[in-house]
């Protein structure tokens, strides 16, 4: 297990999409504030929650395209936040890559030093419990949004919309090493 190429793998996944997505649509997230941006990962979040509690799906998507949209949302957040949200889809699909790219780095160099002092604590944790730790961090998210972004003594809203990546990160390379498991007991 090496978690520094994991997360590679992981990211390579979700910025496939971030790209398709892009080319599809563009860049018209950008006209979304930060707050409604919080509301999408929240609603993500908040699906997965509900599929670890009912194990019953209505729709036949897992948990895993869900993680992959809170890495992408999480990533939009955080430039939003950085520029200010626009009123036209204002970024080209390039610029937008180097700007996941710059918060994925950013990501990933605070989870690689989260990880070390922690000791890979996330890789005993149960995937339920990774997802209420999302849910909290949303919620804080909100409570700092509703203060105007002010706060006493807490991190801001980046650092929850990181923590958000990381977590989501944690959380897929856990359901693949779940499907590996699984193909390995049939």
């Amino acid at each position: 297990m090496n978690t520094e190429q994991e997360f590679d793998n992981e990211i390579i996944k979700c910025k496939e999409i971030f790209l398709k997505k892009a080319s599809d649509y563009g860049t018209a997230w950008r006209i979304m504030r930060p707050a409604s941006v919080t509301d999408q990962i929240f609603i993500k979040a908040n699906r997965i929650r509900g599929l670890e509690i009912n194990k019953n799906s209505m729709i036949d998507e897992g948990q895993e395209p869900e993680f992959i949209g809170m890495v992408n949302y999480a990533v939009m957040g955080l430039i939003q936040l950085a520029k200010g949200f626009a009123d036209t889809a204002d970024l080209d699909v390039k610029t937008a890559e180097e700007l996941y790219d710059k918060y994925i780095t950013e990501a990933k160099n605070l989870m690689m030093k989260k990880n070390h002092d922690y000791g890979e604590a996330w890789r005993t944790m149960r995937t339920s419990s990774i997802t209420d730790l999302i849910l909290m961090k949303i919620y804080r998210i909100k409570q700092i949004e509703d203060n105007d972004g002010k706060t006493q003594i807490s991190e801001g809203i980046d650092a929850g919309y990181f923590d958000i990546i990381n977590y989501s990160i944690f959380n897929l390379i856990k359901l693949d090493e779940e499907k590996i498991s699984t193909k390995s007991i049939s």
